[in-house]
């Protein structure tokens, strides 16, 4: 039997969150959690320029994406936050009024952590899969690997496991491989203000 005292979270709750948080709505619940590391974002937003190049900007590449970071996707009742999600051009031709998106990206990247990682695994890849999200990647930083999935027949397939600096080819960005290192720049652990060597 359903707790009647349950309410589901509304954009309200999700808007009283401090800034120093990320807040996203997954089945109902508030969910918040730190906001990501150096090394995370340092990740994030390599990958960002390395597909970002040849696929959003057509640079050595055959253009025909939109990427953006940490969008706000309004996904049914959900609300995520991917680290770093994509759009066909044609699917997605501006860029909308709102501080959000209701179109399900073709592609999300999710960036893992130990605050993020069950959720990334778990209720947002439902979320993506429900959605209609065509291709997903997994990047663990702290072992350095990457996972491409899939959505064949509205289940996650893994396609392919990449390591260390293995090249990355995978569909849909197979037009522009690039090395799976470029994504790990602090290999060498450095403290906060001291260079590193």
């Amino acid at each position: 039997m359903a707790d009647p005292a349950h309410k589901d979270a509304t954009y309200a709750d999700l808007e009283a969150v401090p800034a120093n948080l990320v807040a996203e709505i997954i089945h109902g619940a508030l969910v918040t959690h730190p906001r990501p590391s150096p090394r995370h974002g340092r990740a994030t937003t390599r990958l960002g320029a390395v597909l970002g190049a040849p696929f959003d900007l057509g640079a050595g590449g055959p253009g025909g994406w939109v990427f953006i970071v940490e969008p706000e996707l309004h996904l049914g009742g959900d609300v995520v936050v991917p680290d770093i999600a994509g759009w066909r051009r044609e699917r997605l031709p501006g860029v909308p009024d709102t501080n959000w998106i209701s179109v399900a990206p073709d592609w999300v990247c999710e960036v893992l952590s130990p605050s993020t990682a069950s959720f990334d695994r778990g209720a947002k890849r439902d979320i993506y899969a429900s959605a209609g999200v065509l291709d997903l990647w997994l990047i663990n930083p702290a072992e350095r690997n990457l996972e491409a999935f899939h959505l064949v027949a509205g289940k996650w397939l893994l396609q392919t496991t990449i390591t260390g600096a293995d090249e990355v080819k995978i569909p849909p960005f197979d037009a522009a491989p690039f090395s799976l290192g470029l994504l790990w720049p602090f290999d060498v652990s450095v403290e906060p203000g001291k260079p590193s060597t």
